[in-house]
């Protein structure tokens, strides 16, 4: 691990499985993003393309709260996603084990930013969590997509959601959620509901960020356009 980066550092990894990087990295009340090859990350990631200037894909398409190991010895997470297990569908706020991003097929990216919060902030983070995931807050897919309406027209992105429902927020709407409780807002500017990951990283708020990559999520489009010059160009 560095010794002491800076604020808004991004110390960027390699060589490290998942496991081996979230065993180094993750610690109670920091925030975890991932990226992935699956269809809702693609679309996802290719949605954030709105938030670059030079409309490079988002690099990431889910977050969560790490909360720290239990009685159990294991590493547990709070987060807004959709997790089956045989006929058992949870869709909402919810607590799962660390070990569920040791996937490297699934999870090819992965971060951890430190926000430097003090013990009593991680304590409530943690609380107000549990208390979401004991009412059991909903994903709302509806409201995903009013994220997505929003990302493609700038002027929407600091009013309500168009589609917000109560009792509902999904995974990065949950965590500046969380962190608003604390005094800390990551995305300023941004209505609750309409914050995607990218907002998350790209957070001003003083934070360090430990990023392990590997595959990313890349624009067909953009792959084919940049052939086609290189063939024009050649042949001119």
């Amino acid at each position: 691990m560095q010794p002491n980066p800076a604020p808004n550092e991004t110390v960027r990894l390699n060589g490290l499985s998942n496991r081996e990087f979230l065993e180094r990295y993750a610690r109670p009340g920091c925030v975890g993003l991932s990226g992935g090859v699956t269809l809702i990350d693609r679309a996802i990631c290719r949605a954030e393309r709105h938030l670059d200037a030079e409309e490079q894909w988002g690099a990431w398409s889910h977050a969560f709260l790490f909360q720290g190991r239990r009685a159990d010895g294991h590493h547990w997470v709070i987060e807004s996603d959709l997790q089956v297990h045989r006929k058992h569908i949870h869709f909402g706020v919810q607590e799962n084990r660390i070990s569920k991003y040791f996937d490297e097929e699934l999870y090819t990216l992965l971060a951890v930013l430190d926000f430097g919060l003090t013990k009593a902030q991680v304590a409530l983070l943690v609380c107000e969590g549990l208390e979401l995931v004991a009412n059991r807050a909903r994903y709302s897919l509806r409201e995903l997509l009013g994220t997505l309406l929003a990302l493609r027209r700038p002027a929407l992105r600091g009013r309500s959601n168009l589609l917000a429902r109560e009792r509902s927020l999904y995974c990065s709407a949950l965590v500046r959620h969380l962190f608003r409780r604390v005094g800390l807002d990551l995305a300023p500017g941004v209505d609750l509901k309409n914050t995607t990951p990218e907002d998350i990283a790209r957070s001003a708020a003083p934070h360090v960020t430990y990023w392990l990559e590997r595959d990313r999520a890349k624009s067909k489009v953009k792959e084919f356009k940049a052939r086609l010059r290189n063939r024009l160009g050649g042949s001119a």
